[in-house]
């Protein structure tokens, strides 16, 4: 029975530039026995590009049509709800402009005119940034953003993610973000899902270190979610987190066999 697989990257595959162990052999095995693969990544400041280029120079054989980042998803939303003429503001690093505009979308710091304002991890944040966006927001500008995440794993440790830039304009407006456009976003799973995987819930698998984003995305579409424990969550913290996996594994390397046998969650219930 042939699964699908939707692997987080950070924390999951690799740390910064050093891969977890195991993990080329674990994909590799799974690609042999003909299962599907999509590497999901909340990350907004790199390019789909640059994933591929950094998986292949980690020994892993991927296609650009394999992975998916949430500038793309957040590009796609825009695309999908913007009239010809209408704009956008950006809030963010330059990898999320670029997939923004390669969309044909038009992006403009003039919070006057632009009916989006767009929230992503950026480095340079500034109370003028804050500032712009909020301006937008109380005129009338519907605000998204790529990612909730609140850190990044890094080797020794995490840095703030696009989450700190959600606080800081949540802050300021006193209204939640709620349109998130990768992970946990429902549209995420349903496009990889239903368009790139084309596989039943039932046989496919969200894979990732983060509970608030993998886990959830994974359990509210009904997917097999699975933890591993080599990025941001350890097991103690499971005890009373409102997301839990279905399977927790210490890292991808165990996940060929995990899946060897059984793949449906009615068959599965118990956590190791």
């Amino acid at each position: 029975m042939k699964r699908g697989f939707i692997f987080d990257l950070d924390g999951t595959v690799y740390i910064d530039d050093q891969l977890i162990e195991g993990a080329r052999e674990a994909i590799q095995e799974l690609q042999e026995r003909g299962d599907k693969i999509v590497f999901l990544t909340n990350k907004s400041i790199e390019t789909i590009a640059s994933y591929v280029e950094k998986l292949r120079k980690l020994g892993i054989d991927i296609n650009q049509e394999n992975v998916v980042n949430s500038n793309y998803l957040t590009a796609r939303y825009l695309k999908s709800k913007l009239l010809p003429n209408e704009k956008v503001m950006v809030i963010g690093e330059q990898p999320l402009y670029d997939e923004i505009t390669n969309m044909g979308i038009k992006i403009s710091g003039n919070e006057n005119e632009v009916r989006y304002v767009v929230i992503g991890w950026d480095r340079k944040f500034t109370y003028d940034k804050l500032n712009q966006a909020f301006q937008a927001w109380k005129n009338g500008a519907i605000v998204v953003a790529t990612n909730p995440d609140r850190t990044c794993p890094i080797e020794g440790g995490q840095i703030p993610d696009c989450g700190a830039m959600i606080g800081a304009l949540e802050g300021a407006t006193g209204e939640k973000v709620e349109l998130i456009l990768g992970k946990p976003s429902q549209l995420a799973a349903k496009f990889i899902v239903e368009d790139i995987l084309r596989l039943p819930h039932c046989n496919c698998y969200m894979v990732g270190d983060r509970l608030e984003t993998d886990i959830r995305m994974g359990n509210d579409y009904g997917l097999n979610s699975v933890l591993v424990l080599t990025g941001i969550t350890e097991k103690t913290m499971l005890e009373h987190a409102e997301d839990q996996p279905d399977f927790i594994i210490n890292s991808i390397k165990d996940l060929p066999e995990l899946t060897k046998d059984s793949n449906s969650k009615a068959l599965n219930h118990l956590r190791t």
